[in-house]
């Protein structure tokens, strides 16, 4: 099927040691036949992924970019090493064939694995698929259910739990994620004063409950199968995963997800078709997901909001890069943007709480209109 997700051509800079790999393949007793073909999937900001197809085998290498000094935010070892421990109690993972850490054969670390052959739901779903509303609906259910899936999955006396760091994993995060704030913000974007002295003030006295978390579960970190593309048959990018609180992963995962009703700077800049008719609301798939996992969080919208607030901060980190000519991909040009409208959503969530943030929320359009105008 033509709608499979395939890899395109390495980009510039971007080459792969094709030699060295299969020579550490072949010593890990890897048998490779026939002339490989390597591919490279655009898709992530993050770590770089090829793809080698051979005659006998269909493989996917994972590295870090070149010049990556910070271990901790490109860790091929965890990433590989949690999919292997994960893989018996959740099984829509790739299969594990090495990890590697010699780095006298990339430069770095990487890891290898088995390509799952299926279709990655990004902003639209190909027209190919000629979905009805009741699939696209069967899918959305689909997805959040393998989210659910995860966070049932008995971690407890495995290798996973030591990925856990104890009690206090929301105040961990909203202390975090608010000095990352602070180290990457601009002049151009709002300070988010108000939002993060709110997440501080409305930190939950215990996180909801403990479990294995994605931490960036997205409609395009999923793999459909190409006879039926509602089902879930792959779930990938385990970079940011670890043990923390599920309503967390839920809040984030929300900040992604756009409605038909969202704003054009949202529609414009997604990367999942939410927006599609069939799918949830937002507080439709919470009311789901509460409801399935018997969860009664004292107060929902704190995590929605740390979400959203998350998710300004990993675009204000990239849009720093930018900012001070690190990069200079047009794509970033304009995520101050973004950054601006979810400051605006999370000022009327907390809204709908506390009115002083409504009238802050309604000040800060009217200028930020002023500012869209010139």
């Amino acid at each position: 099927m033509s709608v499979i997700d395939v890899g395109g051509s390495v980009r510039e800079g971007e080459e792969l040691d094709v030699q060295a790999v299969e020579d550490w393949l072949k010593s890990q007793g890897v048998v490779l036949e026939g002339q490989v073909e390597v591919t490279q999937y655009s898709g992530g900001a993050s770590n770089w992924t090829y793809r080698l197809k051979y005659d006998n085998t269909d493989l996917i290498l994972r590295r870090p970019p070149k010049g990556t000094k910070a271990k901790s935010a490109h860790d091929m070892a965890r990433e590989y090493t949690v999919q292997k421990n994960l893989a018996p109690f959740y099984p829509v993972l790739p299969e594990m064939i090495g990890l590697c850490q010699d780095e006298s054969v990339l430069g770095c670390d990487f890891y290898v694995m088995k390509r799952i052959a299926g279709i990655i739901p990004r902003a639209k779903l190909p027209p190919e698929l000629h979905f009805s509303e009741a699939q696209v609906h069967q899918l959305c259910v689909n997805v959040i259910d393998k989210l659910i899936e995860l966070h049932q999955v008995p971690y407890q006396g495995t290798e996973l739990e030591k990925l856990g760091k104890g009690e206090g994993y929301c105040r961990r995060q909203v202390e975090g994620w608010d000095q990352r704030f602070e180290k990457a913000h601009t002049l151009n974007v709002p300070t988010f004063k108000f939002v993060r002295k709110w997440l501080i003030d409305n930190i939950p006295t215990e996180d909801s409950a403990t479990c294995l978390i994605h931490n960036d579960w997205r409609f395009d970190n999923v793999i459909l199968d190409p006879e039926d593309p509602t089902q879930v048959i792959g779930v990938l990018d385990w970079e940011m995963a670890t043990i923390g609180d599920p309503l967390m992963d839920l809040g984030s995962a929300l900040a992604y997800w756009v409605e038909e009703k969202d704003s054009k700077i949202f529609k414009a800049t997604r990367r999942q078709p939410t927006n599609m008719q069939g799918m949830f609301t937002r507080k439709q798939v919470v009311e789901y997901y509460l409801e399935k996992t018997g969860l009664q969080p004292v107060n929902w919208t704190f995590y929605e909001v740390f979400g959203i607030f998350r998710l300004a901060v990993i675009a204000q980190q990239i849009y720093y890069r930018y900012f001070h000519k690190q990069t200079n991909n047009p794509a970033f040009k304009d995520f101050w943007v973004i950054i601006h409208a979810l400051h605006i959503r999370a000022l009327k969530l907390i809204g709908m709480q506390k009115l002083e943030a409504n009238e802050i929320a309604h000040k800060y359009m009217e200028k930020f209109k002023e500012i869209l105008e010139k």
